[in-house]
């Protein structure tokens, strides 16, 4: 079963997301601050984090940027009493992939977590279905019905970046890091340029799915 990581410096918050998550059988472990959490996610395997954004030693920003350069993968989940949208979009913009604003739901957040490690699987097994198009990373190739695409391998992955989360947006510095890495010392527009090529030669797949413009922030791709 899944290990999750709850990462609160609440004592009953976390104790309220325990109770329900082990009742759906996963194994939890706890951080009462940004460090300890931190410390944790580098020397155990940990499926995903639940976050505060409001902790000491190391807050939720800095954890969820932390964490992003240990793991590109792994779900982020924040919680937390912020609920102004340019706390969401800063969240967003640093690599949470879902957010959840105090008081919440228990039962919904369950269901959050268990719809991120669905996602994170699809992405481990490195095949992402997209309406009647697969991405098969092993291969870097695209199923079209009977047709096999083969892409230039910047343009597969970051197609195959904006699908594995699908609706949720990138900003191009995120792209330029996960795709050309951190080193890349070009024109960050590069990202403009190969999302112009992929809507190109997708163009006549939009009953399949979309790569919008989230405007001033990046990109997204929507399954239709």
């Amino acid at each position: 079963m899944a290990k999750i990581l709850i990462a609160d410096d609440d004592a009953l918050i976390r104790e309220l997301i325990t109770l329900f998550l082990r009742k759906e059988g996963f194994e939890i472990l706890e951080a009462r601050d940004g460090a300890e959490a931190l410390a944790i996610v580098e020397n155990s395997r940990v499926d995903l984090v639940i976050l505060d954004i409001m902790m000491p030693q190391l807050d939720g920003w800095e954890l969820c940027r932390e964490i992003r350069r240990l793991d590109s993968n792994i779900p982020l989940l924040m919680v937390t009493a912020k609920g102004e949208s340019g706390h969401k979009v800063k969240g967003f913009q640093l690599g949470t992939d879902d957010y959840v604003t105090k008081p919440f739901d228990p039962l919904e957040l369950v269901m959050r977590v268990k719809a991120l490690l669905k996602r994170y699987m699809i992405v481990s097994s490195q095949t992402i279905q997209l309406g009647g198009i697969v991405l098969n990373r092993r291969g870097f190739q695209v199923i079209r019905g009977e047709e096999t695409l083969n892409l230039p391998l910047k343009e597969f992955e970051l197609l195959f970046r904006l699908a594995s989360q699908p609706g949720q947006i990138h900003t191009r510095e995120q792209l330029i890091s996960h795709i050309w890495g951190e080193s890349y010392e070009g024109d960050d527009r590069t990202v403009d340029v190969h999302i112009k090529r992929l809507r190109e030669k997708f163009a006549g797949d939009a009953r399949h799915f979309q790569i919008e413009t989230a405007r001033s922030l990046g990109y997204r791709l929507v399954i239709t």
